[in-house]
């Protein structure tokens, strides 16, 4: 398997562009914390593709997000196609393929959030953080995002914020959570 992979970035965000037509290995790409942590999850698996979401979450905890670049270099460790991690990498809605904020808001919007009060709860959110879903905050802490369902439909409405979740939402409690998040002692 070759270490060295064919990588073109695709410009969504109005980034200035960086010309990764090059041939560039993953070493020169992921991190050697990056690269061990990757090799160990690959050890506990039969086959190394089947690391892939340990991978993706690996390089995703250290750059809060998986770049074109990173995802090739993925793949090719893995040695897998860039196509079928991408497939995998876009399936999960907590793998991030394009920039987000230090703090990362999955509001659920499933039929049990509409009806204990999500269209408040939403709106409340992106009042407070004038933002949209799908948008991050000016300063760049806080990304707003709809989750299909957080699974805990029982103590509806309910968010996910940095992989924690947070049920029985209302006004003040999001207040709170902002608060917090930007920063601003509570007491």
């Amino acid at each position: 398997m070759s270490n060295v992979i064919p990588i073109k970035q695709v410009d969504l965000t109005n980034q200035p562009m960086v010309n990764f037509n090059e041939i560039v290995s993953y070493r020169e790409v992921l991190s050697t914390k990056e690269i061990a942590a990757i090799e160990h999850e690959c050890s506990l698996y039969e086959i190394r593709p089947a690391a892939a979401i340990d991978a993706l979450q690996i390089v995703q905890n250290e750059r809060r997000w998986i770049s074109d670049e990173s995802l090739y270099a993925i793949a090719n460790m893995l040695g897998m196609s860039a196509t079928e991690l991408e497939g995998i990498a876009t399936f999960y809605n907590l793998i991030y393929r394009h920039p987000v904020g230090e703090h990362v808001i999955h509001l659920c919007d499933s039929i049990s959030c509409w009806l204990h009060d999500y269209q408040t709860i939403a709106d409340h959110l992106r009042k407070t953080l004038k933002i949209e879903f799908g948008q991050t905050t000016q300063d760049g802490k806080i990304t707003l995002l709809p989750n299909v369902c957080l699974g805990c439909c029982d103590k509806a409405p309910a968010l996910m914020l940095d992989g924690e979740l947070i049920e029985s939402l209302n006004i003040e409690l999001i207040d709170s959570l902002v608060k917090r998040l930007n920063g601003v002692d509570n007491g």
